[in-house]
């Protein structure tokens, strides 16, 4: 049965702000890690701090918060074919200045909210598409890498396993890829959180895209470049319990 969600004209120009989960058996995973996003989102546009949410379990799937000023709904939906494709085949990358230079965003963005202000990123994932390709990396203008539309960016060098540093860069934290980085000393890796160009991330062993339903997408072309799979995304995949 299809719902009904009713939002007033504000709510459709993205004054509201959303959390995806992936729902796991054993319920939402990181799922407190997610409503403290939400709740920083939601002061950043001025929002009551968001109502309680009782956790659904048993169902593997999507689950969706969105709050506005005058709807706060949760939702369950199936994993999208698309997702688990590329979580399994890789996704092939172009890459794009975004035109904004490293934390030198104006004092009223809302790039470290998840807000439903997302018609750019969709925009840009549609170029993508246009390009023979599936998602896009976003640079800043110095050729910093900074995030994708809807992902982190996480990259193997050696025994470092890295992404960017959110505070620093001005993007939204990644939850995904902040909990992979905690697990990485477990399988013998060090992680770091740095800035780095577009260049000394084309040098990569291994990069991904970390989201919280996708988990891990592999990066196999960057710039119409083919990069050799890495044996590090099915064990990273399974340390996440994907």
């Amino acid at each position: 049965m299809n719902e009904q969600i009713l939002v007033s004209p504000t709510d459709l120009m993205g004054d509201g702000v959303f959390e995806t989960l992936h729902l796991r058996p054993s319920g939402p995973w990181l799922f407190d890690q997610h409503l403290d996003r939400l709740a920083r989102s939601a002061e950043l546009l001025g929002l009551p701090p968001p109502p309680p949410v009782t956790p659904p379990a048993g169902q593997t799937g999507v689950m969706r918060i969105i709050y506005t000023r005058t709807v706060f709904h949760v939702s369950v939906a199936p994993i999208p074919d698309q997702v688990l494709r590329e979580r399994r085949d890789g996704v092939r990358v172009l890459s794009a200045d975004l035109g904004v230079a490293v934390g030198r965003q104006p004092p009223w963005s809302l790039s470290a909210a998840k807000s439903l202000s997302y018609a750019g990123n969709f925009a840009a994932r549609r170029w993508a598409a246009r390009n023979q390709a599936d998602d896009v990396i976003w640079t800043a203008i110095d050729g910093s890498v900074l995030e994708a539309p809807t992902a982190s960016i996480v990259w193997l060098s050696g025994d470092e396993l890295g992404t960017v540093p959110w505070e620093r860069a001005g993007i939204l934290p990644g939850i995904t890829a902040a909990h992979l980085l905690s697990l990485a000393p477990s399988v013998g890796l060090r992680p770091v959180r740095r800035m780095l160009t577009l260049d000394e991330l084309a040098t990569a062993d291994a990069i991904w895209l970390a989201s919280s339903v996708r988990g891990l997408a592999e990066v196999v072309t960057l710039d119409g470049v083919t990069r050799p799979r890495s044996s590090w995304t099915d064990r990273l995949l399974t340390l996440l319990g994907f």
